[in-house]
């Protein structure tokens, strides 16, 4: 099952899905809040199904990123890596003046477990990420793939960050667009690695740059650049070749949805696995929620909660409206 639907619908839709039986492929960001994420790990865990997330950047573009992570993960870099991920900047828009929704739309439906609102059509189609009521603006929609990588990067894709701080510039506009325009987050994790993640203006180059004390490389979906890469010899290029194998488990880099029917016929982890993925957009998810109360955060990545702070533990997930609320598997 493929899900495309906006941010919103894709934990109720894929835990359904995998409760009837069914293998998924869901676009990212994966969820709405950190509390969807850890209950799809826990639909996956309970039905055995196979679970591909749509961050493409571990699978396509030549390579690039795989080798940019493997040589990062290498120690080449060195150990103690600051890594900056860039993406654009969000969008301004509001206040919109409401209306009757078409009548091929059930506008109620479409809404499902967020707040029932008058319909805009500037709530639906591709601008719903700018509406925190329906995903969390460009820190988790084109952040998340930029994210995805430097966590990669860091070896901490199974785990998170232990602080978050930063700061966001927010629209104040009535029924108009409320997801950050501009931010600048840093993410610390266990061991001082970094995750600098931040928003550029638009027409200025986005991407990761991995930095440590021995080397730094540049990679976005156009190239791989830096020293560490240039000087590679024919033997270090044949060694980092293996480990770029080693990190897609084996099978044949190139195709991520060819890499999702792979794991279907033999029931493997995919590259784009949903365990990882919770953490990466978890980490947004982090950004988002230090970005909109100001202040630097703690956060225990074992227990997958705020240290000392109640009011951000409350943001960890969302009232959900009646009739659509998430069933969970289990208690």
């Amino acid at each position: 099952m493929i899900i495309a639907t906006p941010d919103h619908w894709h934990t109720a839709i894929s835990i359904a899905a995998m409760k009837a039986g069914k293998d998924v492929y869901c676009e990212k960001p994966l969820t709405l809040t950190i509390d969807e994420g850890k209950q799809i790990c826990q639909a996956v865990k309970e039905t055995g199904r196979v679970f591909q997330v749509g961050t493409q950047q571990r699978s396509e573009y030549k390579s690039i990123f795989l080798r940019a992570v493997a040589l990062a993960r290498s120690g080449r870099l060195g150990r103690r890596l600051t890594v900056t991920s860039t993406t654009m900047m969000g969008e301004r828009g509001g206040p919109f003046k409401n209306e009757e929704p078409p009548k091929h739309l059930d506008w109620d439906f479409w809404l499902g477990q967020a707040p029932k609102v008058p319909y805009c059509p500037q709530r639906c189609h591709l601008n719903f990420r700018w509406w925190f009521e329906y995903g969390g603006g460009q820190v988790t929609d084109w952040g998340v793939h930029f994210v995805d990588i430097a966590q990669w990067a860091l070896g901490c894709e199974h785990t998170g960050p232990v602080e978050i701080e930063g700061t966001g510039e927010f629209p104040n506009v009535p029924n108009g667009y409320n997801t950050a325009v501009t931010f600048h987050c840093t993410l610390t994790f266990a061991g001082d690695s970094k995750i600098v993640f931040r928003s550029v203006p638009k027409g200025t180059s986005k991407g990761v740059l991995i930095e440590g004390e021995k080397g730094r490389v540049f990679v976005n979906r156009g190239r791989l650049s830096g020293k560490p890469i240039e000087e590679l010899t024919t033997s270090d290029k044949e060694w980092l070749d293996d480990e770029v194998a080693k990190l897609y488990k084996g099978k044949q880099p190139g195709d991520h949805m060819r890499n999702f029917f792979e794991c279907l016929k033999d029931r493997s982890l995919p590259i784009s696995d949903v365990f990882t993925h919770h953490r990466t957009v978890s980490s947004c998810h982090l950004a988002n929620i230090a970005l909109r109360l100001g202040r630097k955060l703690r956060w225990d990545p074992e227990k997958e909660d705020f240290i000392g702070d109640e009011q951000a533990s409350a943001m960890l997930s969302r009232k959900q409206r009646e009739p659509y609320t998430i069933e969970r598997l289990t208690s």
